[in-house]
């Protein structure tokens, strides 16, 4: 696996010469990674509650889309594959759609509190529900409700750490209660004895 290979195409490269970075990401041009993804990177994305999903249509075009659902809901099935459950949507299909004509795509998990953002180079297999029951099965979601239509696969070919440098902090509700949580009890017991105090 080499990020830098894939992402650093000629024009990317040229540019890189003018602008004086080009020796720089040379180097980086040199680091393979065979073993695929490792625990850093499979806790931060079992930690995701969305991801973005870039696909390329016939027409020239790239297509973003956030996929989203419960945290851990993007499983890592193990250091080279990625799966999830399609969940039934508007039915545009367009994501699905531009798969079928060229199955490699991108993905961007973003944490945003932390400022940490994974990018991944794929190739997708989409599958039938009972086409491979045994995934199916892994992917299966407790606690949540949802309508899956179909098996995503992501076969990582690269994968790249970005630098946190103008990411805005951002943060769930759940995070948000979990920060104020101690902040709330502490509240109340002070309320408490105010109470009792003018009791």
């Amino acid at each position: 696996m080499n990020y830098a290979k894939l992402a650093f195409t000629d024009a990317v490269k040229k540019l890189q010469e003018q602008n004086g970075s080009r020796k720089s990401y040379e180097r980086m041009e040199q680091f393979t990674n065979d073993d695929g993804l490792s625990v850093r990177e499979a806790r931060h994305i079992q930690n995701r509650d969305s991801f973005y999903l870039a696909t390329y249509g016939e027409n020239g075009f790239p297509y973003i889309q956030h996929r989203g659902g419960p945290k851990g809901f993007l499983k890592v099935l193990n250091s080279q594959t990625l799966g999830f459950l399609d969940f039934s949507g508007n039915k545009q299909y367009i994501s699905t759609g531009n798969i079928q004509h060229n199955n490699k795509v991108s993905l961007f998990l973003m944490d945003y509190p932390s400022k940490t953002r994974l990018k991944i180079y794929a190739e997708t297999e989409i599958l039938a529900l009972d086409e491979k029951p045994e995934i199916t099965e892994k992917l299966q979601l407790s606690n949540y409700r949802y309508s899956a239509k179909r098996v995503m696969l992501f076969h990582v070919k690269a994968f790249n750490w970005n630098c946190p440098q103008h990411i805005k902090p951002r943060y769930s509700a759940e995070e948000m209660e979990d920060l104020f949580s101690a902040q709330q009890e502490y509240i109340k017991t002070l309320e408490s004895e105010i109470k009792r105090l003018r009791g």
